[in-house]
């Protein structure tokens, strides 16, 4: 079952989040998932506001790791200086000739690596290696899943779910189902436009899965998992 986080959590981790903080560190301190992160940021922020504070995120993090010291070699005279080219850093090591022949390796600790011959390399798209067959897999009982108002199932594309972003854009772009295991769940991510009803029997999912697939929907996500159908 996912973790309902309170309301006062809520607050800190919107917060935190437009400070700077990331999924991952959030997810950490919280003790929760990263799509628990992630659809509460964007319950309350709105997908567009979510956004744009991500992308910040990600540009304070590159502009923090271009601003490291870079270390630079100067091998000039007898000594081994090693000087920051940060202008905040006054110090610098130097390291004595004499030092030098001590530490350097020996002609005879030299190891020659022979060059893999006949090695191929995968050049294919990577495999999807997270889906579970629907005939592998037992489902509970009962589960509960979010409708129109017509009853009709709520599609989405496997690209609009963050947690699956790592998958090949051909994965992406398949259209999924998603199953909840418990009401308040189902009921949290269920707005004013829809309902949520019960699936008394997750057998029915097997059944209709040829029905399924002719509708173009070849996967259900089940909180952490991805089915296939």
């Amino acid at each position: 079952m996912a973790k309902r986080l309170t309301e006062k959590q809520k607050k800190i981790i919107i917060n935190n989040f437009k400070e700077g903080s990331t999924i991952e560190e959030l997810s950490k301190e919280f003790k929760c998932t990263n799509s628990t992160i992630i659809r509460n940021l964007k319950k309350d922020l709105g997908e567009k506001i979510y956004t744009l504070l991500v992308n910040k995120n990600k540009n304070i993090i590159q502009n923090q790791i271009n601003e490291e010291p870079s270390i630079n070699l100067d091998t000039s005279d007898s000594d081994l200086r090693i000087v920051s080219s940060n202008k905040d850093f006054e110090g610098a090591y130097t390291l004595d000739q004499s030092d030098k022949s001590s530490k350097q390796p020996s002609s005879t600790e030299f190891i020659e690596i022979a060059p893999l011959v006949d090695f191929e390399m995968e050049n294919s798209s990577r495999k999807e290696f997270s889906s579970i067959p629907i005939d592998q897999i037992e489902l509970p009982n009962i589960v509960y899943m979010i409708v129109d108002k017509n009853i009709e199932l709520e599609i989405r594309f496997l690209k609009d779910y963050p947690d699956w972003e790592f998958l090949p854009n051909e994965d992406l772009n398949r259209k999924t189902i998603e199953i909840f295991l418990d009401l308040k769940t189902a009921k949290r991510f269920c707005n004013k436009d829809k309902k949520v009803i019960k699936v008394p029997n997750t057998n029915v999912f097997k059944i209709v899965s040829p029905i399924l697939i002719s509708r173009g929907i070849t996967r259900i996500i089940s909180k952490d998992r991805l089915i296939a159908l």
